[in-house]
């Protein structure tokens, strides 16, 4: 499973980043997110934008990094 880690990539340059990389994988396949807080927003960006199309789950959640394998459905 490919890792996309997005702490040291630029805020306003990781929601497209991430979606492109999610984008990219075929039904089936994930990557692991991981950041240096909870991505909670990212979660609702993907429930308004790409419901019903991906799994959300949360491996390590913090206090420093979280980790969350995002797949497709």
């Amino acid at each position: 499973m490919k890792e996309l880690n997005v702490i040291t990539i630029a805020p306003r340059e990781r929601h497209p980043l991430i979606f492109s990389t999610f984008d990219a994988l075929a039904s089936g396949e994930a990557f692991l997110l991981v950041n240096d807080h909870d991505p909670k927003p990212l979660y609702y960006q993907f429930l308004h934008e790409r419901e019903g199309l991906f799994g959300w789950e949360y491996l390590e959640e913090g206090p420093e990094k979280w980790r969350v394998k995002v797949s497709k459905v």
